[in-house]
């Protein structure tokens, strides 16, 4: 059914305020055109909805189809739906609001950026307060001092305790360490006087040759010998005895006849003589002189029994000196003894040589000046006074030869600057078991080369 707004507008001039085309129609393509180049106008689509306030009127039959002739390619064209446009002054407000939203933002953004970077300053404290506080702190430190300080008197008085402990204990061992250390040394000096003893003893046995494995053999020869052939097995203990004192009985009468036991070489009622030696005491007071029996010195008192009697020495000039000795024969040498007076039974012993070098070699012929590159020295000693007056040293050089010269060497004596004595000197040894002639008897090395 068609408006009355539309029939109206259909049969109504072109002086109808309400018009459906704007454009005039001068400027109106042709229709031909139309086709060709199509363009988009703007339309107006009126409400056709009847107005509920307003009757419907009715149209004719022919006006009715006019309309819907004029309508109908209206209605075939589309146009897409667009909001009315607003006012300017409604968009203007729109904006303004918008921007004052903007700067509102903006301004509180930049207040709480003002207020982080330049906080506010702190309220002042309250002086009561801050009294109280500095009171509790020096309480406190007070208080941590006095513990500090207990705490060191503590660590102090545990020092000195630990100190004192140590001290103590430390003392104590020390104490005992050196009652251990003085029993050690009298044992070691007790061990060491048994052991010079036993040195002494030994070396008087071995001086003396005595039970050498010879007689040893002897003995027990003996021992068979008078138990006979039917009695192996039984042993006669008188019999031992009787053998054991005969043996004994002639160790006494050999040691008896020259005090020690050994053959002397160098005695003078055998052969030996001295040949040289250092300058002789010259007693000057009379005293003195008479001490030494009041004649000249004689060299060949040291190659003589002395028998233990005070002053019958060879004496000597200074506490250095040597003396030259020709032996009865040539033989192999194996100790010399070296005598001084008695401690029993001396006046003065400061004479006696301390230190002394025994040298020998083999004079070829009689008259001869020996050489000193062909001497050899056969030991090194020193004389000690705390031992027995008669001392025998063993030859030490190995490899020795056949000698018939000794030379004694002494570089000092027990304390005296004036004189050193000798009372015998002994030379003891072996002569070489073959027969021959002194002069081709077997040399020392040095004595060949030279």
């Amino acid at each position: 059914m068609a408006s009355p707004s539309l029939a109206a507008a259909a049969t109504s001039p072109a002086s109808s305020p309400l018009t459906l085309d704007p454009i005039p129609l001068a400027v109106r393509p042709a229709p031909g055109a139309a086709a060709a180049v199509p363009r988009k106008r703007p339309v107006l689509l009126l409400d056709q909805r009847p107005h509920p306030a307003s009757p419907t009127p009715l149209l004719s039959s022919s006006a009715a189809a006019a309309a819907a002739a004029a309508s109908a390619p209206q209605a075939r064209r589309k146009r897409p739906h667009s909001s009315s446009p607003r006012p300017r002054w409604q968009t203007a407000l729109s904006v303004a609001a918008k921007n004052a939203v903007l700067l509102a933002v903006l301004l509180y953004l930049g207040g709480l950026a003002w207020r982080w970077a330049h906080p506010p300053p702190p309220p002042a404290p309250d002086r009561a307060a801050l009294e109280g506080y500095a009171a509790r702190v020096a309480e406190v430190e007070g208080s941590l001092a006095r513990s500090l300080r207990m705490v060191q008197l503590q660590l102090e008085a545990i020092d000195r305790k630990i100190d004192g402990e140590v001290g103590a204990a430390r003392a104590e061992l020390l104490a005992l360490l050196e009652e251990k250390r003085v029993a050690l040394e009298g044992q070691l000096g007790r061990l060491e006087a048994k052991a010079d003893e036993l040195g002494d003893a030994l070396g008087g046995l071995k001086s003396m040759d005595f039970l050498r494995k010879e007689e040893l053999e002897k003995f027990w020869d003996d021992v068979k010998d008078s138990l006979g052939s039917g009695s192996q097995n039984e042993v006669d203990l008188n019999q031992v005895r009787a053998i054991a004192r005969e043996i004994t009985m002639r160790e006494i009468e050999k040691h008896a006849a020259d005090g020690i036991g050994r053959v002397d070489y160098a005695v003078a009622s055998g052969g030996g003589r001295v040949v040289h030696h250092s300058d002789v005491f010259e007693a000057k007071r009379g005293r003195i002189l008479g001490f030494f029996g009041g004649e000249k010195a004689d060299p060949q008192k040291m190659l003589q029994p002395s028998f233990g009697e005070p002053g019958q020495c060879f004496a000597m000039q200074g506490s250095s000196g040597f003396v030259e000795i020709k032996l009865k024969t040539g033989i192999i040498p194996e100790a010399v003894t070296l005598e001084h007076v008695s401690k029993d039974v001396a006046y003065d012993r400061s004479t006696a040589p301390k230190d002394c070098r025994v040298s020998g070699w083999y004079e070829e012929t009689p008259g001869e000046t020996q050489s000193t590159a062909r001497m050899a020295v056969l030991t090194e000693f020193t004389y000690d006074l705390d031992k027995s007056n008669v001392q025998t040293f063993d030859v030490t050089a190995p490899d020795v030869g056949v000698i018939n010269m000794v030379r004694l060497d002494f570089t000092s004596n027990h304390g005296s600057s004036l004189l050193t004595c000798i009372y015998r000197l002994r030379v003891h040894g072996h002569e070489p078991a073959y027969p021959g002639r002194a002069g081709s008897l077997t040399l020392w090395p040095e004595m060949g080369k030279a």
